[in-house]
């Protein structure tokens, strides 16, 4: 069974930075191409950030291109999102999750197979 757990969260001022990470277990993590995601109160889950499997391709929405970072390293089975100069819109819970069949990157919340419980991060102006 996969697991990911998603750490990191927290509340922060506006302007300051993050970085979430998060656990995988149950298979090989290196097949996985993996993704961020978040969901702000009374809004649909969106794609935040993705990354092959081997990190050789990477993928940004328009609202955190050139402030968040996504890496990941595959000896330690974790995928890591750095968040930079947050704003208050950035305020959402974060979901990690994997997606076991694709080459490149996988940006579509219908197409992950798994998923974690997610962490908060509030964002104050």
């Amino acid at each position: 069974q996969v697991q990911l757990v998603e750490s990191g969260g927290g509340s922060v001022q506006a302007g300051d930075s993050l970085r979430l990470s998060c656990a995988v277990s149950g298979r090989t993590f290196s097949t996985f191409a993996m993704g961020w995601f978040r969901q702000a109160p009374g809004k649909e889950r969106e794609f935040v950030a993705a990354i092959s499997w081997n990190g050789g391709s990477t993928g940004y929405s328009d609202s955190v291109k050139g402030r968040f970072t996504i890496s990941r390293d595959n000896r330690k089975t974790t995928v890591y999102l750095q968040m930079n100069n947050l704003k208050p819109d950035d305020t959402a819970v974060y979901y990690c999750a994997a997606n076991d069949a694709s080459w490149g990157i996988a940006i579509s919340v219908e197409g992950m197979d798994f998923w974690g419980k997610g962490t908060l991060v509030t964002v104050s102006s």
